[in-house]
């Protein structure tokens, strides 16, 4: 028999590792950052506890999944929806199981008067966000959502139907010969890189050209300094200076690339719990990483068309290969989004991933 609990954290954390099993490509955030995420106290994306809540299904005492179910104010201000929005759907292969986590979401959105509910949206303005539904034998990189083939089944048997399909991508460094050369160019622009000791000025810089140049991207909703700092600020301790830039031409920040090491590895070995043994970890990760994820990049409306975000990226694959990187992800790409689709076959990335939301009516 299924019993369903609300709240109870020390058992969300632990579904992905009992339902999937070892043998899953998926990565769960650190225990600290999964509590953080949960708490409206500690994130700007919720005004209270009435915001979200989240269940886990339990069998015997073991937990078998779980869901989050909130809602995003501004979101569905600026977009004129009223939707509620779930995330980390994650389960076994149990369709009582899945029934009632996703009934449990159902309800509580229908009682806060939400005629949609949709997800995954992961619990942070720059969401992680999709169901994979494609590409399942490949492994991911740090902020992508993964899953096994079962979930978007479950979902569909439960009345969700997919849409806004997305894609994330991956490029072999090894086997780009003269790539970053080939994007060179824009003399008068002027790369800034992005460092510890100037961290907080260059993201609060990186904040304002993302809010430009994603503005008229669907579901996009400008993001507050408390929601940006909330996710970047963790990127301080990890970030290597080689990678992330920002574009400046005549004095004014019009293009910004970050660019990470992949974490998934040091996560993985940890468990997603930090130890004893974290410090190691993170040296041997530091030291032997050949996997980088391209977190975002954008430039701002008035630059467009004019080749710099071709530049750009050119600028990062040279970093990227004379620091010793060999494998670059790149998170989600909308299929609506055809200038970025084209700059990834411009630089010779193929899929890695296909994701897309699920959305069900709420009668």
């Amino acid at each position: 028999m299924i019993e369903l609990l609300e709240r109870d954290f020390d058992a969300f954390f632990q579904v992905p590792f009992q339902a999937y099993g070892n043998r899953s490509s998926y990565v769960s955030p650190m225990k600290g950052d999964l509590r953080r995420f949960l708490s409206a106290r500690k994130n700007p994306l919720f005004e209270s506890d009435d915001d979200f809540t989240f269940f886990t299904a339990h069998e015997n005492g073991e937990p078998l999944g779980r869901i989050v179910v909130h809602h995003h104010r501004a979101s569905n201000r600026l977009h004129r929806t009223n939707r509620a929005c779930f995330g980390f759907f994650d389960c076994a292969d149990r369709a009582e199981a899945a029934a009632r986590l996703l009934e449990a979401a159902e309800v509580w959105a229908m009682a806060r008067g939400f005629d949609e509910l949709v997800g995954n949206f992961n619990l942070t303005a720059m969401q992680q966000c999709g169901v994979q539904t494609g590409g399942f034998d490949k492994p991911a990189y740090t902020d992508m959502v993964v899953n096994p083939p079962h979930i978007p089944e479950l979902l569909e048997a439960n009345g969700f139907e997919p849409f806004f399909p997305m894609s994330t991508f991956e490029l072999d460094l090894t086997a780009v010969d003269g790539a970053g050369e080939r994007l060179s160019g824009g003399a008068e622009e002027h790369f800034v890189p992005v460092r510890r000791r100037d961290f907080r000025e260059r993201m609060e810089e990186a904040r304002l050209v993302l809010n430009d140049g994603f503005a008229a991207n669907p579901m996009f909703v400008p993001l507050s300094s408390d929601e940006f700092a909330f996710q970047a600020g963790e990127m301080m301790a990890i970030i290597d200076p080689r990678l992330s830039s920002l574009v400046e031409k005549d004095g004014r920040p019009i293009g910004v690339v970050i660019c990470i090491p992949d974490l998934n590895g040091f996560i993985r070995a940890n468990r997603s719990r930090l130890n004893l043994l974290t410090p190691w970890h993170f040296l041997r990760h530091r030291f032997r990483r050949k996997r980088a994820v391209i977190i975002f990049y954008s430039v701002v409306r008035d630059a467009h068309g004019q080749g710099t975000m071709s530049r750009m990226l050119g600028r990062t694959l040279r970093a990227l290969r004379d620091g010793g990187y060999e494998k670059l992800g790149i998170t989600w790409i909308a299929d609506e989004n055809p200038a970025s689709l084209r700059q990834m076959q411009k630089i010779g990335a193929t899929r890695l991933h296909r994701l897309h939301l699920f959305r069900k009516g709420l009668a």
